[in-house]
């Protein structure tokens, strides 16, 4: 059994996964609402909005859609973690991912981690960096 994250986007997952697969790799599917079987039954400016979205990521992955902005919530409660065994890889994906977004605890060695941070980005999707290997 597998268990993925499935994020929503009040209007821009399109921006956001085409962010994520840029930094991270895998493999990005996306079909908008015009796209689907709801293509007649959406309002024109739905048409372009992101119906379902997965980026796979080796033995993990990412889902998410826009919703309606009635509907929609900041997430909270949550963060995505990503764990690469590098520091380096860590600094690189902790800038790109906290650029014009919001540093929680910035990127520092904690008893459990050599290089541990959290954030919310730009799409206010909460993301972990933290490496796997612990300090010595």
């Amino acid at each position: 059994m597998k268990i993925n994250s499935h994020l929503t986007f009040n209007g821009n997952c399109r921006e956001a996964f085409e962010f994520y697969e840029k930094l991270l790799g895998g493999s990005l599917t996306m079909t908008s609402f015009g796209e689907s079987p709801a293509a007649n039954h959406v309002p024109e400016d739905w048409k372009n909005r992101i119906v379902h979205a997965t980026l796979a990521l080796d033995e993990s992955g990412i889902a998410g859609a826009d919703i309606p902005p009635d509907e929609y919530r900041k997430p909270e409660g949550f963060y995505l973690l990503i764990e690469p065994e590098d520091p380096n890889k860590a600094e690189i994906l902790f800038s790109a991912l906290s650029t014009d977004g919001e540093v929680k605890i910035p990127l520092q060695e904690m008893f459990w981690s050599v290089c541990y941070g959290s954030l919310i980005d730009k799409f206010g999707t909460p993301w972990e960096i933290s490496c796997a290997e612990a300090p010595n």
